[in-house]
């Protein structure tokens, strides 16, 4: 017996709108699940493209945003990252927060993956780049952030991944997406 795996198994029976704000919106919803039994289910949804950049120098250097994560309530390194809004285009949101976080500029962007980021519960979307050709000036955070900016070779942040020092979902999948490629010869 095959599967039809594009035909949507749960039937929606209504959506009521829980929450809203500049960046989610959060629906819950009355649903007949894939087994035909009743459900609920809730939806986060992201009015961003989540965007995350690796630069990296010619000698395999790269900078990374450390900051405290109020959801957390920890610090977090990260490589630089954030939101551009929907139907924009991703790679001018991608410049726009490297220089915005480090104050890097670059020459040369190459997309490395897409992704869900957490599809069990929300529809966000995710894009990253490693970008090279820097050109370096000043930062200009938002004021909603408190950035420290390091810079580390590439080898030593694959480190503190493998480490579990950083947990940001897609930092950790930027990093270890760009150290195959760089152990393919294709960065």
């Amino acid at each position: 017996m095959s599967k039809d795996i594009n035909k949507n198994p749960w039937q929606t029976l209504n959506i009521e709108e829980r929450y809203d704000n500049p960046w989610i919106n959060i629906t819950h919803r009355k649903v007949i699940n894939p087994s035909g039994g009743p459900g609920i289910y809730g939806v986060v949804h992201f009015k961003n493209t989540a965007i995350g950049i690796l630069p990296l120098d010619e000698d395999y250097n790269t900078w990374i945003v450390g900051q405290y994560r109020y959801t957390l309530e920890e610090y977090s390194w990260e490589i630089p990252e954030g939101g551009g809004p929907l139907g924009q285009d991703v790679l001018d949101s991608a410049k726009r927060e490297l220089k915005e976080e480090t104050g890097i500029e670059a020459a040369k962007w190459t997309e490395i993956l897409e992704m869900n980021t957490s599809n069990s519960v929300t529809d966000e979307y995710g894009v990253a780049y490693v970008a090279q050709d820097l050109t370096f000036g000043e930062s200009e955070p938002e004021d909603t952030e408190d950035l420290l900016v390091k810079k580390i070779p590439f080898s030593e942040l694959y480190q503190m991944v493998m480490a579990g020092m950083i947990k940001d979902a897609l930092s950790m999948i930027t990093i270890l997406k760009a150290k195959a490629l760089m152990d393919l010869g294709q960065i």
